[in-house]
């Protein structure tokens, strides 16, 4: 029974991560969803301003600090280690969720494409981005990455492995496409508004420290063959000459 349960609280947290993903893809492209990025401003810019750093930033903190070997190994004290990765998937969803119920619409407008075939292709780009994200997780293993092999295997009775490295699809390009993916989503977009833009670069300067924090932890991990594959293959910029490395 135990082991039933922990195969349904993964998949639970994975629906909610799931379902939270979907409304984010409406959330940031102003589309389907009942509220958005730019739904209509109802409180003075400044308010809004301070309510939507601290909403990044709690899921920033939340995103960076639940991913940590330290906190790992206090927090599988308190929580079952075959669920450990669901309740961090879990906890995200929350975070973003919060996100969505308390953000602040800003108002004014940075830069607006009105050309129907350059906002078409901006769209295009918009859903390249969402497809780099959720194609990038299934290069190295999705059910993994969710924590639903991590409950499978206990609902089996199966000793789970950790995945060794690799560098498929993608990662032979970049070494984080799944952030390059989540740029996209934040910076591609024909109407950027204010709001959307203290979204975008504050999302973008938590990308860039993340990336830091987890190459280090990969380091310590995976030793000699991360740092080797850190100087073949560029961080997040799919170019020649390893960019923003």
């Amino acid at each position: 029974m135990k082991r039933l349960l922990a195969f349904v609280y993964g998949l639970t947290a994975y629906a909610i991560s799931f379902g939270t993903t979907l409304y984010a893809v409406g959330f940031i492209g102003n589309f389907l969803v009942p509220k958005t990025m730019d739904s209509a401003p109802h409180i003075h810019w400044t308010q809004a301003l301070l309510v939507n750093v601290l909403l990044i930033g709690v899921f920033a903190l939340q995103h960076s600090v639940m991913a940590r070997p330290a906190f790992k190994k206090a927090w599988t004290r308190i929580v079952p280690e075959p669920v450990e990765r669901s309740t961090y998937v879990l906890a995200s969803s929350l975070a973003l969720i919060l996100l969505f119920w308390l953000w602040q619409p800003m108002g004014g407008v940075v830069w607006s494409v009105q050309d129907t075939n350059g906002r078409a292709l901006l769209y295009i780009l918009y859903a390249l981005g969402w497809l780099t994200v959720f194609g990038s997780t299934y290069a190295i293993n999705h059910w993994d990455l969710f924590g639903l092999r991590q409950v499978y295997c206990y609902l089996r009775g199966e000793s789970y492995q950790t995945i060794s490295f690799a560098s498929p699809g993608p990662y032979r390009y970049v070494r984080h496409p799944i952030y390059l993916g989540w740029l996209l989503t934040f910076w591609v977009t024909p109407t950027m508004t204010i709001a959307h833009l203290v979204f975008a670069v504050a999302a973008t300067l938590y990308i860039l420290i993340a990336i830091r924090f987890e190459e280090r932890d990969l380091i310590d991990y995976f030793g000699d063959t991360y740092r080797q594959y850190r100087k073949r293959v560029a961080m997040i910029i799919p170019f020649p000459g390893k960019t923003l490395r």
